[in-house]
Parts: C-alpha cells; sequence; structure tokens
C-alpha cells in the first residue's frame, strides 16, 4: 500500500480527521438503510484518515470488518466475489423490505428505481480473482 501522505498544516489534518469520522458515521448508518451506501462512506474515511491522522487510518485498516475491504481496494480496485455477493443480498433484502413497507406506490417506485441503479453500480465493480 501507498504511503500516507499527511497535509502539513495541522488545522487541515484536524479538518481531514473530522470529515473523516462523518464519513464513517454515515457509513455506519448505510448498514441499516438501504438508501445509504456503506462502502463508498467507509473507502472516504480511509482516505480522509490518510490525509489527516495515521493513527485513524492504522486504525480503520487494522479493524476486522473494514480493513480486508480497504486493502482490497488500495491493492486491487476491486472487492472479493463473496464481499460482492453479500453486497448484492444485502441491498436486495434491504430494498425488498423497504418497499413492502411503504405505502404510496410513488415511493415505491423511487425505492425500485435507487434499487436498480445501485445494482448497475455494484455490478461496474470489477471481481477480485483469488
Amino acid at each position: 500500500m501507498s504511503r500516507l501522505k499527511l497535509h502539513h498544516s495541522r488545522f487541515v489534518r484536524h479538518v481531514f480527521v473530522a470529515l473523516g469520522f462523518v464519513a464513517l458515521l454515515l457509513g455506519v448508518v448505510g448498514i441499516f438503510l438501504p438508501i445509504m451506501p456503506t462502502t463508498p462512506f467507509i473507502l472516504l474515511a480511509a482516505a480522509l484518515f490518510a490525509r489527516g491522522s495515521e493513527h485513524f487510518h492504522t486504525w480503520l485498516l487494522e479493524h476486522r470488518l473494514t480493513g480486508p475491504l480497504i486493502v482490497d481496494w488500495y491493492e486491487h480496485r476491486s472487492l472479493r466475489p463473496a464481499i460482492k455477493r453479500w453486497a448484492y443480498l444485502l441491498t436486495f433484502i434491504s430494498f425488498s423490505t423497504s418497499i413492502l413497507i411503504v405505502d404510496p406506490i410513488l415511493l415505491k417506485l423511487l425505492l425500485l428505481v435507487l434499487a436498480l441503479v445501485l445494482f448497475y453500480f455494484l455490478w461496474r465493480i470489477p471481481v477480485r480473482k483469488i
């Protein structure tokens, strides 16, 4: 993996760390909300921490849940097949549940369109050959 390039300004490093935690929080929220993607926010948090704090960047890379995903993305710009299958499955379950719960047909259609867009973006992410 590439060497960290911390920003030279202490103030800007603090801004990067704060934004990193916002991105991480949004990623955690994305676990529970079907319209919020988790992976892009986790990757964004890693990129922000890489510019703001070696400590938090290392913590995210060594975390048992986020670490392998981030390392795979940094090194291969792809996802493992199992991760991609999980993403498809969880997206399908969460959007299906949401579509069944909401009442107005317009919201159902909006959720369906969002699901299809998300499936398209997932489909475009390369799968790493193991």
